[in-house]
């Protein structure tokens, strides 16, 4: 029994409702689903954050550290790195990315798709 409501049908019924299953489900694995959503969360944000810096219909735009990190972007979350044959690292989240310029100015880009 997860709620004070009466349980009314079988004996061995252990919810009044499916909503009341369905909460009890959900607060008993939001525990061991914490961890990820929030490392999701994170990372559609950056996604975001570095899709919007691109002008629509260009390749690529600088953004300093100090407007990437206002806009909330968190440095520690990416999907991926991606070492160019100059041996530069693009760090990605998902389909966007980013290269250290230095003097904290970054390249941010847009994953050629393959066709």
């Amino acid at each position: 029994m997860f709620c004070s409501k009466s349980i009314q049908g079988r004996v061995d019924k252990k919810f009044c409702d499916d909503q009341c299953r369905n909460n009890y489900n959900n607060r008993l694995k939001a525990g061991k689903n914490n961890l990820v959503r929030n490392i999701n969360n994170a990372l559609k944000k950056n996604r975001k954050i570095l899709e919007s810096t691109l002008p629509e219909g260009e390749g690529t735009a600088k953004a300093s550290r100090e407007y990437l990190l206002l806009e909330g972007f968190h440095f520690k979350y990416h999907t991926h790195h991606y070492v160019n044959k100059k041996g530069n690292i693009y760090v990605y989240c998902y389909d966007y990315g980013y290269l250290e310029l230095g003097n904290d100015w970054f390249l941010i880009v847009r994953e050629k798709m393959e066709t």
